[in-house]
């Protein structure tokens, strides 16, 4: 397993906690949202999924990964 943390763009509030956890859940990653921090601490298989894929997912939700 892998563990990344990214800083995300645009999260503000709980229903964007929801949406960037709820998208990495959909494909098969799990992810902790900081909200304070503007983060998000991101566990996968890389042998499943790729760092590009994780962030294609929130970035689909739309936020910004810098």
């Amino acid at each position: 397993m892998q563990n990344v943390t990214l800083k995300v763009e645009g999260m503000s509030c709980n229903h964007c906690v929801k949406a960037v956890e709820g998208a990495l859940e959909e494909i098969g990653a799990s992810g902790k949202v900081n909200l304070a921090e503007k983060t998000v601490q991101v566990e996968y298989d890389e042998s499943k999924l790729s760092l590009d894929s994780i962030k294609e997912a929130i970035e689909e939700q739309g936020y910004d990964i810098a």
